[in-house]
């Protein structure tokens, strides 16, 4: 199975993922003067986010690449817990059973930052076992579920769901129905795992699990076999940060990749990229190998990003396919590949110019809105109306030419470098998630006409009209050919 049909084959998996799940914040601001109350910073705040976390960013991270997820985990009853239930009912391809603990709170971590750097990080948690009844009702909803998924994931981040014998529970009745169970272990006792089919520790939780210094290759590899032996595990795959994983079976078989990180600005979450990228690939059919392959190649995308980021499937097919990608293709992204980009351009200092349109018939009028656009920063990125927006703004007998023919003719242009198809009626939402440095529109309009101007202004971004050529229209040029 080639790449391309391995990666597609994603959306037919199905992951069941039983694990602690958290709400990751992120407040977000600038620090310019020290309290007057006390020696500390003040930090004013101009944005903040929240994001599944713990379990729920392995869940993120099955979403993106595609594949179907049977998500089973206990929340408190509290704010915290609905917030987490909004953020998974976002998910269409996600069936989420929160379980409430009203004795227990939901955890959330809140980070501070300041100059992307964190200020602060405050946690809201509880670590206690479950309950008798909690966790009969969890295995109830694991049995229910089992039959119907391909493969199984267990993400314990050790906030208390997880018992020794509720672990085994789990366990050994996904190897009855001859489901394989993938773990990402915690702690320093990995008898807690026996019967597993694969573990994925970092070096440095099988240093602290195995109470050893681990400095050489030859040392890790001799610890993991003995840990694969004595857990009776298929196999385990070791991450070892910038140096790559490893990977140590039964079999005997012993591999060792390099990273394929060209950029490393955050391993927040890698380990769960790691992981969402070895069960889909598992589930799809790929061999171990193949498996450990692409997600090697997927965390080395996700160490790019800001924060507990996700890997799509189309950067993962272009991250391994590189060189025989060509490049006007690589420019035509869905919005989530281009806040992404866009961060790695901001970060290098680029500014980002969002023009857009219908661009249905290219004409010289276009051309030089386009150039002109492209001056006003260093990264020009296009909004494109899809077909059907299209239709609902200029009627059934438009658009002349498809969106995808649309999309690739734009993509040719040097001045162009990437190409976000939306389907609202205006690129406001799609305005909202770029967050341009320059919002460049035609002189037709006027800066109150221009759909986003108030956000972009908002943050310190501006509006950059361009003077037209007259005469130049593609409603002129299609009233033209009906003559």
């Amino acid at each position: 199975m080639n790449d391309f049909h391995l990666i597609n084959s994603f959306a037919s998996t199905r992951i069941l993922c039983v694990g602690d799940v958290m709400l990751d914040q992120f407040i977000r601001g600038t620090v310019s003067r020290i309290s007057p109350e006390a020696p500390v910073p003040v930090l004013h705040i101009n944005d903040e986010a929240s994001m599944l976390g713990g379990a729920g960013n392995v869940v993120r991270n099955l979403e993106a690449l595609g594949s179907y997820i049977t998500f089973i985990s206990v929340v408190g009853k509290d704010w915290g817990g609905a917030h987490i239930q909004e953020l998974l009912n976002t998910f269409s391809n996600v069936d989420a059973h929160l379980v409430l603990d009203e004795t227990r709170k939901t955890t959330r971590k809140t980070r501070f930052i300041a100059a992307n750097q964190q200020v602060l990080r405050t946690d809201w948690e509880e670590t206690f076992a479950l309950k008798v009844d909690i966790e009969v009702e969890l295995f109830n909803l694991y049995k229910k579920h089992l039959s119907s998924h391909d493969l199984i994931i267990l993400s314990d981040y050790a906030k208390g769901i997880f018992s020794t014998q509720f672990l085994q529970n789990l366990i050994q009745e996904a190897r009855f129905q001859g489901k394989p169970v993938l773990i990402d272990p915690k702690g320093n006792d990995y008898s807690r795992y026996k019967g597993a089919t694969i573990l994925t520790p970092n070096r440095q939780e099988l240093s602290l699990a195995t109470h050893t210094s681990i400095r050489t290759q030859e040392e890790l590899v001799a610890i993991s076999q003995k840990i694969v032996k004595e857990c009776e595990l298929d196999a385990m795959i070791v991450t070892r940060g910038s140096e790559g994983m490893t990977l140590i079976d039964t079999s005997g078989t012993i591999e060792h990749l390099q990273t394929q990180a060209l950029e490393v600005f955050d391993v927040s979450g890698a380990g769960d990229t790691v992981m969402a990228t070895l069960a889909v690939c598992l589930a799809a059919g790929a061999s171990l190998s193949k498996a450990m392959h692409m997600a090697n190649a997927a965390a080395g995308l996700v160490v790019a990003k800001i924060g507990t980021a996700v890997v799509h499937q189309e950067e993962l097919l272009a991250a391994l396919h590189a060189q025989e990608v060509h490049t006007h293709e690589k420019k035509i992204v869905s919005r989530e590949t281009a806040v992404d980009q866009i961060q790695k351009w901001k970060r290098h200092g680029n500014r980002i110019v969002f023009t857009n349109g219908c661009f249905d018939l290219l004409h010289p009028g276009h051309i030089f809105l386009l150039n002109e656009a492209k001056k006003a920063g260093d990264r020009l990125i296009v909004g494109l109306n899809t077909d059907s927006s299209i239709q609902r703004l200029k009627g059934l007998n438009r658009p002349i030419q498809k969106e995808a023919d649309r999309a690739f003719v734009l993509s040719s242009l040097q001045c162009i470098d990437l190409v976000i198809l939306f389907g609202e009626d205006t690129p406001l939402e799609l305005i909202h998630a770029l967050k341009p440095d320059v919002l460049v529109k035609g002189s037709d309009y006027t800066i109150d006409q221009v759909v986003g101007a108030p956000f972009v202004q908002s943050y310190g971004g501006r509006v950059h009209l361009v003077d037209l050529i007259e005469a130049q229209s593609t409603t002129r040029m299609v009233s033209k050919m009906a003559l």
